[in-house]
């Protein structure tokens, strides 16, 4: 039975380039791992930074963001309140723009997550790392955030990231990995294995999603379960089921 994921889906990079720097909020929970991933990069003899994910609105968060040094612009991987919730105020402390000189940034749409969800992929001097926001995390997996998230999206975006072979994945949350394909693949077999699961699940006679995450994600903490419903219905959807009314709230992200 595949079991729930809580280690990082790739060996954990040994160092960030130079041009980035790592500012976390002081968000932690279940939800949010170590707290939201703030990425700041600037390159050689730039005077002005990126910032991708200016994260909640905590005043104390933005200003030790800005603190970093005078900002460009801002980018957001997804539009999810820990990872944007800040960006007005922070574009008011900052005076941010699209000042993006001196870095080659790709935008890698990457929906899944949320039908919004992108990836970065930043190139300076010959080294490139790509930003994952909320698709990979540093650490276990990821909620499909259904109906505005998708498994088939889903899929198709992880089979794209699987090509960074070797390109260091820096997430929007949990530590940076050091390949973003071997994670990528890890993730894409993760999830086959979960709908496996899900039609035996079905074929026994699981009749709504609650039954569903009940038979599947019987070795989850049951605080988690909400969580792991919202992926459960990406799945039933995916697979062309009805997974009856939900019975919880809005969750963003880490699930099994």
């Amino acid at each position: 039975m595949v079991g729930h994921v809580t280690a990082p889906a790739a060996a954990l990079a040994d160092r960030l380039p130079e041009w980035v720097t790592l500012v976390r909020a002081p968000n932690p929970g279940p939800m949010t791992l170590d707290g939201t991933n703030t990425w700041v990069l600037r390159a050689s003899g730039a005077e002005r930074s990126v910032v991708i994910d200016p994260g909640p609105l905590d005043e104390g968060h933005l200003r030790a963001v800005a603190a970093t040094g005078p900002v460009g612009a801002v980018l957001g991987t997804h539009g999810h309140p820990d990872h944007v919730e800040g960006l007005p105020r922070f574009v008011e402390i900052t005076g941010a723009g699209d000042d993006a000189r001196g870095l080659d940034i790709t935008h890698v749409p990457t929906p899944g997550h949320t039908a919004d969800s992108v990836c970065f992929l930043v190139e300076v001097g010959g080294e490139r790392v790509i930003f994952t926001g909320d698709t990979i995390l540093g650490r276990g997996t990821t909620v499909v955030a259904w109906p505005n998230g998708d498994l088939g999206a889903y899929l198709a975006s992880l089979e794209l990231l699987s090509t960074y072979e070797g390109v260091p994945a820096l997430p929007g949350h949990g530590p940076a990995l050091a390949d973003c394909g071997a994670a990528a693949r890890f993730y894409l077999a993760h999830r086959r294995a979960r709908l496996d699961q899900v039609r035996q699940a079905i074929s026994e006679g699981a009749g709504s999603a609650q039954e569903v995450v009940a038979k599947v994600y019987a070795d989850v903490d049951p605080s988690l379960w909400p969580a792991a419903e919202w992926s459960v219905r990406a799945q039933l959807a995916y697979l062309g089921h009805d997974g009856g009314e939900s019975t919880s709230g809005s969750v963003w992200l880490d699930s099994p």
